[in-house]
């Protein structure tokens, strides 16, 4: 077994490894950049190697700063984590020169496979399915329009060296492949340093279904049957899930053995990840093989009993596998989400800066399963524009998956971001919908079902009603605690009087009358008799432990749990419930009157300003002072986390002024482009 181990990755995978890590008994050692120096990683490890600025360019892909850290801690090997040089060849080799160990696949495995063009190639010598495609590199865009032409669209345009989405595009037509294979290439060779592109068919509604592997140095090749990861947007994984809905056990078998052929025509010796995408007859086609440990391995590990982490250090340090495949057998279900920093209300654009309040609910028995939290951030850490936006992995396990679903769903209501938007609302709405639930999802499933982006989902009857209780309990309280104040010269309120309140939940109101006990407000957990005519037909309880500054309501309505995220606003809360979101108003009956008499104010005409949706650095600018252009027209590049977004004009108009420079580093809302 390894001495010291060093870590040559960050955040949430750079705190998994050394998790595992201390269980073993092997101390770590961190890599960290300017970004990076007060991180949860940091702190947790045993030592830490400051290694640069905070672009990855000049420090988590830098292999010498990397080796030199190891020559300079005494680490004997290196856990790369998942992307940086996960899956570059050259960095076990130059270790080994140095003799470090590199706890992955050997450089031969992670050439042939990391290489989409010749992993194609060497999938079909080894038996294994793959897609209608271009057997080449793509020079220019001519012959990506001729290609495409030939093969038929839709095409898939991918980088070779791509993974994670990034330099991906679907393209329908002529226009597209041209648009789509610049984009992709601009991703590829900033994101990979290599801006070769392939061409292939895409299959109409596929599933992305993948299958784990683990193999060993002494020829001996498993598989951890699959995960799902047909819920994406934008080519990125949004929630995985293990096992399939989908996959019969006689397609499981099928997909498994030609996983296991081609990692052993490459001597595949660590964790990978063979993936496929599936037709809805079950036909499936090798897409490419991941030579590194998955974003989302968690569910594969709650399923199988495994820890895919030590069975790579094992592995590495020259042990066998301690198994075989027929001990590789499904027990439950798990599925994940991946809990980013952006505001699926805008785009589902980064949002970057400081978590103000971050708090996750207790590892453990939750809803109807149990649940597993992946994370690399604290409350008070930052998430910076330098690199992936992901906060954390949140896993729901359970029986079977509507005790997963469920786990994972209170999970989410329970989870308090602050300072930034996350994706939660999204994640949770998405997890209520009855197609998810069926299990009736493909790549293209949240353009299907969200053709308009993300706005939010309308309410449902129970989501009403613990939003009217939270909201009338809540002002309550305040109420009561406000009369209670010394020197007033109001009189003493009695205790145990209902209250009469209107809210206002968005534009609906509710009448609803609200009386908490005598001393119910002194108890750890109080109650409240509460009625809402035409919402609640009677008279029901409302108990919970929430009190003044709590920033999560949890209660118990007529015997059912909820969790409603609050937060106070200039006139009365803002509320959430999963993909519901409410500004609530508390009012007497006569202010409730007076409210609606009051007039509605015009939102600004900001069509002819084009402002930065999030910081980023701009790209390119394809116009200029005076120029005519039309709604829909680009107009110019913001990249962000390593994702570039097209800027497009929203009417037609001439050029006013152009307030930015390419290679400028912009902040959120500011103003980059205005109209005559």
């Amino acid at each position: 077994m390894f001495n010291k181990i060093l870590i040559a990755n960050r955040g949430e995978i750079a705190v998994r490894v050394i998790k595992t890590c201390k269980r073993l008994g092997i101390p770590t050692v961190a890599v960290y950049s300017e970004a990076d120096a007060d991180t949860l990683a940091v702190e947790m490890a045993d030592e830490a190697v400051f290694i640069g600025p905070p672009a990855p360019g000049e420090s988590y892909l830098v292999m010498d700063k990397i080796i030199q850290a190891c020559l300079d801690t005494g680490a004997d090997a290196v856990h790369p984590g998942f992307g940086f040089l996960s899956e570059n060849a050259a960095f076990p080799k130059a270790l080994a020169e140095k003799n470090i160990a590199w706890i992955g696949p050997n450089p031969h495995a992670i050439s042939a496979m990391g290489d989409k063009l010749e992993s194609k190639k060497l999938a079909a010598e080894a038996g294994v399915s793959t897609v209608p495609g271009f057997k080449g590199e793509i020079e220019d865009d001519q012959q990506a329009v001729e290609v495409a032409g030939d093969i038929g669209y839709p095409v898939m345009i991918k980088a070779s060296a791509g993974g994670g989405g990034k330099g991906m595009r679907i393209a329908r037509s002529e226009a597209e492949v041209r648009e789509g294979f610049k984009a992709a290439r601009n991703e590829a060779k900033s994101s990979f340093g290599d801006d070769r592109i392939l061409i292939e068919k895409f299959v109409e509604k596929p599933r992305h279904i993948e299958i784990q592997v683990l193999g060993d140095k002494h020829g001996n090749v498993v598989h951890l049957n699959e995960r799902e990861c047909s819920v994406q947007r934008r080519n990125q994984k949004v929630l995985e899930e293990a096992p399939s809905p989908f996959l019969d056990p006689e397609t499981r078998k099928k997909m498994g053995d030609q996983a296991v052929a081609l990692s052993k025509a490459v001597d595949y010796d660590s964790a990978g990840t063979v993936e496929f995408i599936v037709d809805p007859d079950r036909n499936f086609y090798f897409l490419e093989m991941n030579t590194r440990l998955q974003v989302e391995h968690p569910v594969t590990e709650l399923t199988h009993e495994i820890d895919l982490v030590e069975q790579m250090i094992r592995v590495a340090a020259g042990e066998k596998l301690g198994f075989k495949q027929s001990d590789m057998q499904i027990k439950g279900w798990a599925v994940e989400a991946r809990l980013y920093a952006e505001d699926p209300y805008r785009g589902f654009l980064p949002s970057i800066g400081r978590l103000k309040h971050y708090v996750e609910p207790l590892e453990g028995p939750i809803g109807n399963g149990a649940l597993r939290i992946d994370s690399g951030v604290r409350e008070g850490d930052e998430i910076s524009m330098f690199y992936d936006p992901m906060i954390a992995k949140v896993i729901g396990y359970g029986d079977n998956r509507d005790a997963a679903i469920d786990a994972l769903s209170e999970t989410l209501d329970r989870l308090y971001v602050d300072g930034l938007q996350s994706n939660a609302p999204f994640l949770s709405a998405v997890l209520d919908e009855a197609d998810f639930k069926a299990g009736r999802i493909h790549t293209g499933y949240i353009d299907e079902h969200f053709p308009e982006g993300f706005n939010g989902t309308a309410p449902t009857e129970f989501q009403l009603k613990s939003l009217c209780a939270t909201a009338a309990f809540i002002h309550t309280v305040f109420i009561e605690r406000a009369a209670r104040v010394s020197g007033r010269i109001t009189p003493l309120p009695e205790e145990g009087l209902a209250h009469e309140w209107v809210v206002i939940l968005n534009d609906q109101r509710f009448p609803v009358e609200l009386r908490i006990p005598e001393g119910a407000m002194d108890l750890d957990e109080a109650g409240a008799e509460l009625w809402a005519p035409g919402l609640i037909a009677e008279p029901v309880v409302l108990t919970t432990s929430w009190k003044p500054g709590d920033h999560m309501f949890e209660g118990t309505l007529d015997g059912k749990d909820f969790a409603v995220f609050v937060a106070d606003r200039t006139e009365g809360y803002k509320l959430r419930h999963r993909g519901y979101q409410a500004d609530a108003l508390v009012c007497t009956p006569r202010i409730a009157e007076l409210h609606a008499r009051l007039p509605e104010k015009e939102p600004v005409d900001t069509a002819k300003l084009i402002t930065s949706p999030m910081p980023g650095l701009v790209v390119s600018i394809a116009v200029e002072v005076g120029q005519e252009v039309k709604a829909g027209e680009a107009l110019m590049v913001v990249e962000a986390m390593k994702m570039e977004n097209v800027l497009r004009a929203e009417l037609d108009g001439v050029i006013k002024s152009v307030n930015c420079a390419a290679g400028a580093s912009v902040a959120a809302d500011e103003l980059l482009i205005e109209f005559d």
